[in-house]
């Protein structure tokens, strides 16, 4: 009797979201491919296990009860495109860790050394990909370019982001902040500092910080005036 007429085929289908899961978008085509093997090889599906993740995360519990499922009853896990998965490391190392027999139907000829190798590719990839982020962030800094987001909870305030609580708190800090600093643009107005620039070159000039820690500029002192006038409401 041919072997292939009673090979156990376990299959593992993988979405990355819970709409394509639901609507079928991207597992119906790799149902189809795998069940297309099955027809071809003689195969029998005994099993299927559907992940639906993203693809930034590692865990796949469905992956592993499919290796375990597999493994306990002697059948192939069949995946429909190994290529779809060749960069995701976490995937690749399980696979090629289960000792599970295991075939890809784009790569019918892949086996645990091709899949060690992409593991190994992806790590390295992935490593590079971190080097070259750290790299390009220390050249900037080295720059002088300050790094996130310049105008900081400014930004998040004006965005309508964060919750209420965090809001306040931002909002709470910058009003004690401009109530310290009162006393300080008064005292500078009444030398005859009035305007913006003449007052940031002032501030600037006195080692006086911004909320933030940084330089003053027209902007930042509009504000913390805006602010003076805002606590006399």
């Amino acid at each position: 009797m041919n072997a292939k007429l009673t090979t156990k085929l376990v299959a593992y289908h993988r979405v990355s979201t819970t709409k394509q899961g639901n609507s079928g978008l991207g597992l119906e085509a790799q149902q189809a491919a795998i069940e297309a093997y099955a027809g071809r090889t003689g195969a029998c599906i005994v099993e299927s296990f559907t992940e639906i993740e993203s693809g930034k995360r590692n865990e796949r519990p469905e992956l592993l009860k499919a290796l375990h499922h597999a493994k306990v009853t002697g059948a192939v896990l069949v995946i429909a495109k190994l290529d779809r998965l060749s960069r995701n490391a976490a995937f690749l190392l399980t696979l090629q860790d289960s000792g599970v027999r295991f075939v890809a139907t784009d790569m019918p000829d892949a086996n645990n050394l091709t899949v060690g190798i992409m593991a190994l590719v992806a790590q390295q990839e992935r490593e590079a990909i971190s080097n070259r982020t750290k790299e390009a962030l220390q050249a900037a800094k080295a720059r002088g370019k300050k790094l996130g987001n310049p105008n900081g909870a400014a930004a998040l305030l004006r965005a309508g982001k964060g919750n209420a609580a965090g809001v306040l708190a931002v909002k709470t800090k910058a009003q004690e902040y401009a109530q310290e600093m009162q006393a300080v643009v008064t005292n500078l107005q009444a030398q005859g500092k009035t305007s913006l620039g003449g007052l940031a070159e002032a501030l600037n000039e006195g080692g006086y910080k911004t909320p933030r820690g940084g330089a003053w500029h027209k902007t930042s002192v509009k504000n913390l005036l805006n602010r003076f006038a805002a606590h006399l409401q």
